[in-house]
């Protein structure tokens, strides 16, 4: 069991990365729609470019989208309206007209009411005015919408809109039915009129809602079928509207309704063993090409995380509304990662991110082709993130790169540009301005995961930070060497396209810890007294050593990242103190080499590899005597073929013309230092 645990221990980080492996996988797979996909490819207008294709079951041709509206829309205007009858009402308005009748009329008339002709006309328009209904109000209907009366959930009559009565055509009619009538009558009989009729009819909107529904849902989505083995298209057919129509019906039936669980367990095997496979390749990339990556695993689940991130944003967008797909802005993805990383591994994750998303996407080809180039265009555009302008100009040169694409894309398929979809371009511009994120996201990504990008390098170059100014005040010569060393490694990274950025910050802080004994280094000492006389030359090689642990200490102190910090683990390598080893060994020639050495590590990279050149050239050149151009150039060569010669460089990625070319850039750098004239010839 012991035995077991302390294997597992010695390779708990291959254990955390196969887990890592395979918890993105199952979680990618689980966004993934659990389907199969049709794999025939095909578009309106074009030429079907497969073999002749036959229906590989029965099923039904499903309705074009503008077709069911259009269904929708009929039924809607023919459908019925359902109203309320209150039949109580008109017995009311009777009897209320005779009374009113009587009180108006009693003075003026001979003959008994009831037999009044007056009265007879005003009971005849009552009879008018209900023999169907009147609104309680305007609705506004066409005069030939058909209409429902119910009553008690009976109904009572069928009728056109057009028959009932509005409050506002009351009026005319009166001074219709009474236009015979005298005037004095007929204004005092229209008068009693206003007072006593009430609306009978009301709409019933649950009623009239429910039965709109039930109609709706009778309509068809699909017309005819297709019987297996039917040929639906042949080899270079046009696929004009109604084999495109038939195509759909077959693509949708066939991601929807034709699997079963043993089909659907399949499906869910391929999606596992595509995305794993993926996967794999961003892994085998890091182990590859980027193994001080691949190591740390919080890097790794960085990465891991910012694909996820990315398909979880996508299907979300899908699952909404697949056409705000290009509001996603996936070139955040190639951006972060360059940012922490290179340009190299950007780029390679966002290609396997595009890659997975074609499962999902509609268009896929359009969709991969669109991102792949964003992508590229991503990583050529953006550089020194840390500088504002610079982002702006890149979101726009991204966005109008999507904005060509996909307009070449829509004149291809199309052939005219009349019926273009302005929109979309919209959709390009806000994924712009959602990928201007990016610089918040960067801060965020440092907290959460420690990790530094070159905006924090920016803000960590500040000769005023408090760390520096420490620097500056206890060890105002080694300040000034390591400000010296930033130039010279500046411009050398610059020359051969490393970081720039962060072999400067590296420069400055490289020293730092000869801030606990700074006057036992030669820079410091402007007294003239020397404290190594005091000490044996074992004393003097450990005081020298440790400035480089004390270091370590220090920046770990600041909260320093790692890449900042290895630069003062690397800056001397595995080298010697040579000259308390060459003194002591004048003396005693038994002695440990190790007491005289750094501990390492050697410079791994092209960064620290550089600093490591510039900062031995750098120290060394003050005890040049008479400076001239051959001494300049002899003394550079000597230096940096002996660390070439003692190993130093053998784990860095930098190579013999990029070495050749930083001796160049330290000769000319020192020449300028020393004000030194070009020696013309005689």
């Amino acid at each position: 069991m012991k035995e077991l645990l302390n294997k597992w221990y010695k390779n708990h980080a291959l254990v955390y990365k196969i887990l890592l492996f395979l918890s993105t996988t199952l979680f990618i797979v689980y966004l993934f729609p659990k389907t199969g996909k049709f794999r025939f490819s095909f578009e309106k207008g074009k030429p079907w470019q497969s073999e002749n294709l036959y229906a590989p079951f029965n099923f039904a041709i499903k309705k074009a989208q503008e077709e069911i509206e259009s269904e929708r829309l009929e039924v809607e205007n023919n459908a019925s309206v359902y109203f309320d009858l209150n039949t109580e009402v008109k017995d009311l308005v009777l009897s209320e007209y005779l009374k009113k009748f009587n009180q108006t009329f009693k003075d003026t008339l001979d003959l008994n009411t009831n037999e009044s002709s007056l009265y007879k006309k005003g009971r005849s328009f009552v009879d008018l005015l209900y023999s169907n209904g009147i609104l309680d109000t305007d609705y506004n209907y066409p005069n030939t919408k058909p209409v429902v009366l119910v009553s008690s959930n009976t109904i009572e009559k069928q009728l056109q809109y057009e028959d009932l009565i509005e409050i506002g055509q009351l009026r005319q009619r009166l001074d219709d039915h009474f236009s015979e009538s005298p005037s004095a009558d007929r204004n005092k009989i229209i008068s009693l009129f206003f007072d006593i009729i009430k609306p009978n009819i009301t709409l019933n909107e649950s009623l009239t809602q429910n039965a709109l529904e039930e109609e709706l849902s009778q309509i068809s989505q699909t017309r005819g079928s297709i019987d297996k083995d039917q040929l639906i298209i042949s080899k270079g057919q046009v696929v004009e509207d109604e084999e495109y129509i038939v195509l759909n019906s077959l693509k949708s039936e066939y991601e929807s309704q034709v699997w079963n669980t043993a089909n659907y367990n399949w499906v869910l095997v391929a999606y596992t063993l595509l995305v794993a496979l993926a996967l794999l390749m961003l892994l085998l990339f890091l182990r590859k090409y980027r193994m001080e990556v691949f190591l740390n695993n919080t890097k790794v689940t960085f990465i891991f995380f910012n694909v996820v991130i990315m398909i979880l944003l996508t299907t979300l967008v899908i699952s909404y509304n697949s056409q705000y797909i290009y509001v996603v802005p996936l070139c955040i993805l190639p951006l972060v990662l360059k940012a922490f990383f290179d340009a190299r591994l950007g780029l390679f994750a966002h290609v396997l991110t595009v890659l997975l998303l074609g499962f999902i996407v509609p268009n896929s080809y359009e969709y991969m082709f669109l991102q792949i180039i964003a992508g590229i265009v991503t990583i050529l555009t953006v550089s020194e993130l840390y500088k504002r302008a610079n982002l702006f100009i890149s979101v726009g040169q991204i966005t109008l790169i999507y904005i060509i694409a996909y307009f070449a894309f829509f004149v291809i398929q199309e052939g005219q540009v009349t019926s273009l979809k302005w929109e979309t371009f919209g959709l390009f511009i806000l994924c712009g301005l959602a990928t201007l994120f990016v610089q918040p996201l960067i801060y965020i990504y440092e907290k959460v995961f420690g990790l530094v990008s070159d905006v924090s390098l920016l803000e960590l170059s500040d000769t005023n930070t408090k760390l520096l100014k420490e620097l500056s005040n206890k060890a105002p010569g080694t300040f000034h060497h390591s400000l010296n060393v930033a130039n010279l490694a500046e411009a050398s990274a610059n020359e051969i396209g490393a970081n720039a950025m962060l072999v400067r910050v590296g420069a400055l802080y490289h020293d730092i810890g000869k801030m606990k004994n700074p006057t036992y280094f030669t820079e410091n000492q402007s007294t003239g007294i020397n404290p190594h006389d005091e000490l044996s030359n074992r004393e003097s090689a450990r005081v020298i050593v440790n400035h480089v642990i004390k270091g370590i200490e220090i920046a770990k102190k600041h909260n320093l990242p790692d890449r900042v910090i290895d630069f003062i683990r690397t800056h001397h390598g595995t080298s010697m103190v040579y000259y308390f080893y060459m003194k002591e060994k004048a003396e005693n020639e038994d002695l440990k080499l190790e007491d005289y050495s750094y501990p390492g590590p050697k410079p791994f990279s092209k960064e620290t590899a550089i600093l490591m050149m510039c900062d031995s050239v750098e120290a060394a050149s003050k005890s040049l005597k008479e400076p001239t151009t051959t001494k300049i150039n002899d003394f550079v060569e000597s230096i940096i073929d002996k660390q070439m010669e003692n190993g130093q460089f053998l784990n860095a990625n930098i190579t013999f013309k990029e070495i050749q070319s930083i001796k160049k850039v330290l000769k000319h750098k020192l020449a300028n230092i020393y004000h030194l004239r070009i020696e013309y010839p005689e």
